[in-house]
This record gives structure tokens, sequence and C-alpha cells, in this order.
């Protein structure tokens, strides 16, 4: 599988352009056709700009052309601002004069249905093959901030211009770009590009988001989605995110019902689709921002703090409750909050004799007596501790104009001292003077706990250059698995499973009742016993199911009233016989499986299992391929894990022996490739070591219909 290649230089037209053309111009910088040239000279493009109207003479002081073929000059951009009847022709005539992009602002195509659906693939499809990058139809366009491009009929800038900055901002909703642009400019956050990308019949997020993640002039990048049809593109860009170091900072709406699998497949159900688009997120280090003031946090600390180099904290405080408040955050968030030495301990009694040194650090209003308090204690602490971030309560000490220079000799000396440490203060500061101290790349946060809990994001970023597993490939995983389309019987999926190096119930297959006798005999007592048929993936919902069989003649009974049962309650189903299985004790009882999503492909999951599966759904999903590390955090982050860590003195679960098993299931999905709908095991049990580790007991693999069998 060849991974997607983005075409950063084609894009580069419509991003970075330096000739412009409005087809449909307008003279009036109201219209949608009037308001790219009156940003244009208004806000000082300084490329080429043309105006393309048949029926005037002039546009805004511009000289008006026929059509963009007569302009006689190379065109980057052009700007369709005409009717949906009237876009084909325009397009065909940005094609005919050499144009590399085009905005297109018309509505009317995929959005009003399948009629304007059709239209739209059409226009996709002509500019592709003619090599023409298209954003649209129906965006509100893109700006490039640090060029004056402003190629938008938007409102927004002309209400007020959003300053040139490092943070790119993407979305597939016009609406939403609007209102973050107006929200970037209120917040004096600066951007680098901004882009709506509407019905994305041509580009779509994820190239915005490659591009962004080469372009020299970005540092972070914030992104609004809806949804995503491409998602191996996706992944592709937010790869290449990771590895430039560029953090994305992601709204994601919406949620869907995966419907008719989920009655087979407790996976399907499980891995609902925003909890897959979690687990792409977890992949890609990718800041998943849940309102429009996290949004705008995440990203605008990330900008100038950038990530810290560890966990850990230190947290500093003029007030004792805040310092507790700090502190109880940092837990619920998973950071490290270790104390200082006993040695820094006891020389901070020296200094404040009622202090509070452990860590939180507590120096009480004794610093009103002393200033150089702050700035001895935060050194004292950053020397013992090493913390990779340092937040400081400051109170509303900011707001004085007495304590200001020493705030901003505080912060320079930190900086300066501890340039790899992540700073951050808690205090009320004026705009120009929060500007100041970020400008010192350190975050300022009215709130201490929205700051604990943003600190605590960007500790989850990943370094610069820690690259992502790749996308999902067969051929890494070894020798190919083709599967037939439809429910496998269970005895066909255990051995599947088996070979693939699941571990596996011992079981037998039995054909009538003296086999089933001779099987449990075989393998020891007590069994279980269920039928065998592929078309009741369910057995316990028609009596299909006997437990805990102690000798042969129960073996006998057992066959005989699963197989009437199974016939009354399904007099269309096949039957094959009855599974007979030796009984497994102890442990907990999981579910790990594999579901095909629509977008991403193969999902991993696992969790508790048994009735309450559906109920509590505490399960952790990875996008695949997976790594053994991998499989560990996932059975460790179940909210769950203390009863698999050996809770209320019951023998502890075999870790290692889970994370074998996942990474054995995630194997055979990669090698069943596209042929795999789902595979569920269900339960897995969970046993100890000493028990001989986890172990599959039933299991469900369902083939994908119309997939194609290799070559």
């Amino acid at each position: 599988m060849n991974p997607p290649v983005f075409e950063t230089d084609s894009l580069s037209a419509l991003f970075s352009p330096r000739a412009i053309a409005v087809v449909g111009a307008s003279s009036s910088p109201q219209k949608i056709g009037g308001i790219p040239i009156d940003y244009a000279r208004r806000f000082g493009f300084e490329g080429a700009l043309y105006a393309v109207n048949p029926r005037a003479a002039q546009v805004q002081g511009l000289p008006a052309h026929t059509s963009l073929r007569a302009i006689g000059e190379p065109v980057d951009l052009a700007i369709l601002a005409v009717p949906a009847a009237l876009v084909g022709d325009a397009l065909e005539d940005a094609i005919a004069a050499g144009v590399k992009g085009v905005v297109l602002f018309s509505s009317g195509f995929a959005e009003t249905g399948a009629e304007g659906a059709a239209a739209q693939a059409r226009l996709a499809a002509r500019a592709r093959s003619a090599g023409v990058r298209l954003i649209g139809p129906n965006c509100l366009g893109l700006m490039n901030l640090r060029r004056n491009v402003y190629a938008t009929f938007s409102p927004a800038p002309g209400v007020g211009r959003v300053a040139p900055g490092r943070i790119g901002l993407v979305s597939q909703s016009g609406a939403f770009g609007a209102y973050a642009y107006a929200m970037a400019r209120e917040r004096g956050v600066g951007l680098s590009l901004w882009a709506t990308t509407g019905n994305e019949a041509d580009v779509q997020l994820a190239d915005c988001l490659a591009w962004l993640a080469q372009d020299e002039g970005t540092d972070v990048i914030m992104a609004y989605m809806e949804g995503c049809r491409d998602g191996e593109r996706l992944r592709a860009a937010l790869a290449l995110a990771q590895a430039r170091g560029k953090p994305v900072v992601m709204v994601k709406i919406g949620s869907t019902d995966l419907g008719a699998q989920a009655a087979a497949s407790h996976t399907a159900a499980l891995a609902g689709d925003d909890a897959v688009y979690d687990a792409v997120f977890r992949r890609y280090g990718v800041l998943r921002a849940h309102s429009l003031t996290e949004f705008f946090n995440l990203a605008h600390s990330a900008a100038v703090a950038g990530r810290p180099q560890g966990n850990s904290i230190g947290l500093f405080t003029l007030s004792g409750g805040v310092g507790a408040l700090m502190a109880d955050d940092a837990a619920a968030e998973g950071l490290d909050v270790p104390p200082l030495s006993d040695a820094a301990q006891a020389t901070l009694r020296e200094w404040v004799p009622f202090a509070a040194p452990r860590n939180p650090v507590d120096i009480t209003g004794q610093v009103t007596n002393d200033l150089s308090l702050m700035e001895r204690s935060a050194r004292l602490m950053l020397d013992d501790g090493r913390f990779a971030s340092w937040m400081g309560f400051l109170a509303a000490a900011g707001a004085s104009d007495a304590f200001w220079p020493v705030l901003r000799e505080l912060v320079a000396s930190l900086r300066a001292a501890y340039p790899g440490t992540l700073l951050a203060i808690s205090t009320l500061l004026a705009p120009e003077r929060r500007a100041e101290i970020e400008s010192m790349r350190c975050l300022v946060f009215a709130d201490p706990s929205e700051g604990i809990r943003t600190i605590a994001k960007l500790a989850r970023l990943p370094q610069p250059g820690e690259a992502a597993l790749p996308l999902p490939s067969a051929a890494a995983s070894g020798a190919t698995i083709h599967l037939p389309s439809g429910t496998l019987g269970e005895p066909e999926a255990l051995a599947l499973l088996e070979r693939a190096g699941v571990p596996v119930v011992a079981h037998r297959l039995a054909h009538d009742a003296d086999a089933a006798a001779r099987a449990a005999e075989a393998l020891g007592f007590p069994v279980a016993l269920k039928i065998a048929s592929a078309d009741i993936p369910h057995k316990s919902d028609v009596g299909g199911v006997a437990l805990g069989l102690q000798d042969a003649a129960q073996a006998r009974h057992a066959f005989d009233r699963t197989q009437a049962g199974a016939r009354r309650a399904r007099p269309d189903a096949r039957l094959d016989g009855a599974l007979v299985a030796r009984m497994v004790g102890g442990g907990a009882e999981c579910i790990a499986g594999v579901h095909r999503d629509p977008v991403f492909g193969p999902v991993l999951m696992f969790g508790l299992g048994g009735i309450h599966v559906e109920t509590l759904r505490d399960v952790s999903l990875r996008v695949l391929p997976v790594t053994r590390e991998d499989a560990l955090s996932m059975v460790r982050e179940l909210r769950a894990f203390p009863i698999l860590a050996g809770a209320r003195g019951r023998p502890a679960a075999d870790l290692d022996s889970i994370a074998d098993a996942l990474c054995a299931l995630a194997d055979f999905a990669l090698r069943a490739g596209d042929s795999l709908a789902s595979v569920e095991i269900n339960p897995l049990i969970a046993r100890s070591r000493a028990e001989g580790g986890c172990v599959a007991v039933d299991a469900l693999v369902v083939g994908r219909s119309g997939a194609p069998a290799p070559h």
C-alpha cells in the first residue's frame, strides 16, 4: 500500500498565489464577486490582480477582462464567483488560460442532492485531468495572512483583520471558519493561513493539513472537522505533521450509528465512529478540543510554549488552597507532581518558617515583605526538581503596577536560566502585559485549573520527529489470508485464530451425541458444549449452550438438548453438530476484536467482556497497525484495569499474554485485509500466569462481502 502523495507545489498556487483573477468580479465591494477585489486592494496584496467581467469596462478601478484567456498574463489563482450553471464554462476558461488553482465559491452542488453531486464529480474529474487544484465548491475561500491574500467573501476581515502569525487554521465549515477568524482577532492570535474546504470536490482538509505541516511559516495547526471520507489521506497528513513537529489541535463534531453490523458484533457497536476518531487522534498526537475556548487555548499555548520535555511539574503558589487545587488538577490530568528533596524543603523553611515546601510550594503572603522570595523559591524548585514544567499562581498581583516590574524580571530571569522548561503563571494581566510575558515563551492563565489542563495536554504531544506507525499493510505481516463472505463457523474461526497465534481453549467438534461424550472424556471434565452453526452467532440466545458438564452422560444429553432447542428457535439455520470445550476456570471475562471502520479501516478493540460489555462501554481502541506497547496501553487505560491488576486479593491477570493475544489478533486482521469485516473474541478469559495466561473461549469471524480474492 503506497501512502498518499501530497502535491504541495500545486497547492501553493492556491495558498500562496502571485497573481489572482476574480471571475464574476463586481463593482460593489459588498457583493460576493466584489469583496475579494476590495480586500486585495485595501489590504495590500502585492501580486497581480485581475477582474473578469464581460459586461463591464472597469471593476473597482481595475480594467475588466472578458475572460481569463483574455488577460494574457500568468494567473496562479482564479476565484470563481459565478452561478452554478456557469461554473463549467468558467473552469474550461481557467484550464485554457493555464490557471493552476481555483477557489469555487458557488453553491448548488453536492449539498443539494444527487444531481448536484454528479455535477460536482464531473467538475472535480475535469479539474483533476487538467492538473488544476480546486478548493470548494460551496466554500468561503481562503486567506494567506502573511502575503495579504484574501480569496474569500467572508465579512470577518472587513470588521477587523487578524495579525499575521504562525498558526494555520483550516475548517470544513465556512460559518465556523468565519467565527474562528473573529475569535482569533479578539484573542490576539496570529494566523499564517486560514482556509475553508466546503464540499471538498478536490482539496480536502487533509491536503491543507499536509501543506501547513510543510509550511515554514506555520508552527501549529488548528482544524475543524465534520467528517472524513478518506481516512488513509487524513492519517498520512497527521503523520506528516507529527514527523515535522507541528502540533495539531482538532475540533471534531458529529457521530453516526454504524448500523447493521452491530447486531452480529459487539465490536462494531462499541467502536462507534467518534471513538475511532479519538483513536486516530491519539495515534498521531492530535489534541482534541471540545470547546472553542479550549480550541484557542491549546493552539495559542502550543505556539507560545511548545511541548514540555516530560510529564513532571513544579507548582508554586501564594495560596495554600489554590496550591491544593492545582495539585488535584495535575493528578487528575496525569501529571507527575514529585516532592522536593528534604534539603530543598529545609531551605524553604529557613526562608519562610510557615511555608509549605513539599510541592506545591506555598510561600504564603510573606512575599509582600520580601519580593525576592519568588525568584529564589522558583530557582530552588527548578534546580532541585528539574521539572519539565513550572507553574506559579500569583493571585491578583499581576494587576498591580508596583508588582509588574518584579513579575517581568522574574519571567525573564527564569526563561534565561531554564530555557528548556515550560513556564506558566496564573494571574490577572492587561492584554499588552500578557503579550510581553508570552513573548518570553511563558504561558499566562487567569484560571489556574485551565493552565494545568492545558499543560497536561501539551505534555501528551509527540516529540518532533517521533513518527507514528505506518498505515496498515498486509504485506508487512506475512502471508495473506482470504476469508469467504459471511459468518464463519466457530470451529473454523477458532482454528484460524489459533494458527495466527491467539491462545484458544482446548476443544473438539462433535457431530452426534456419542461423539460429544467421547470428546468430553478426551478433554477432561468439566466441559462446555455449544451448538456449531455459522447461522447463529449468539448461541445462548437459542438455548444452544450447556456449561459445567461433569460426565459423558451429561455431554450426550446436552448435545441432544441444545440441538433440539436450536432447531425449534431457528429451523432455517444449518447445524454442524456441537463444539465441546474444556471449561476455563477463574480469570476475568474480556472482549477483544477488530472491526473494519468504513473510513479508517481495521480498528482493534479491548475491554471487559461478559453481559456488561455494551452497558459499561469500558473499552480501548487503536487503529492498526499496533505495537506491543500499544496493546499493553490498551489494557492499562481501562477504567476497570484494577480488576485485571488483582483488586481485592484476586490474582493479577497475565498482562503480557493479553498483549501477545491482541498483537496476534491485529496481525490476523492485517493479513486478512479487505476480506475481513470483523473478528471478535468474547470472552477472552484473562487469567494469571500460573493459570496459563489468557485464553479465547468463543470466536466470531465475519468475512466481508464483495472483497476481491488476492491474485
